[in-house]
């Protein structure tokens, strides 16, 4: 695996959506930029929002590819967004935390299981989203890393 599946260039804070659509193309879109995905990975990502939400609960989606999305990654990154004010992900489901994962191979398993170690605690949650430089975001996620 990668070594640096998350940077202080992979974390925006303050973002600020209209709806779900425009929220999980940002994340996507950062993906991208950072050199983990090709395009096309984004428009998988939306195709498996549709299948399921990733909403998680505790204010938290984990937006990521189909199946068939893997050809797209290109190395295994995750992506931190925070959306203070928060996005509707459907159902009343608000999402304020969106950690976008590109997984290859198999990657996005120990990363999706390192990731719910850190969402599972409440507080930590809390300091993400109270995180006034992407370095304290970075630091929480440092077994992610």
């Amino acid at each position: 695996m990668t070594t640096n599946i998350l940077t202080a260039k992979n974390v925006k804070l303050n973002a600020s959506f209209s709806e779900k659509e425009e929220a999980i193309r940002y994340v996507g879109a950062v993906l991208k930029d950072q050199g983990y995905v090709k395009e096309d990975y984004i428009d998988e990502m939306l195709k498996r929002e549709e299948l399921t939400s990733t909403f998680m609960g505790n204010f938290v989606a984990i937006p990521h590819g189909t199946e068939d999305a893997k050809k797209s990654v290109l190395e295994t990154g995750i992506a931190v967004v925070t959306v203070p004010d928060g996005v509707d992900f459907g159902d009343g489901n608000i999402v304020k935390l969106m950690i976008g994962i590109a997984g290859k191979g198999d990657d996005h398993l120990e990363v999706l299981s390192q990731i719910a170690i850190v969402c599972s605690e409440e507080e930590n949650i809390d300091k993400i989203l109270s995180a006034q430089t992407e370095e304290e975001v970075l630091a929480i996620f440092s077994e992610v890393n």
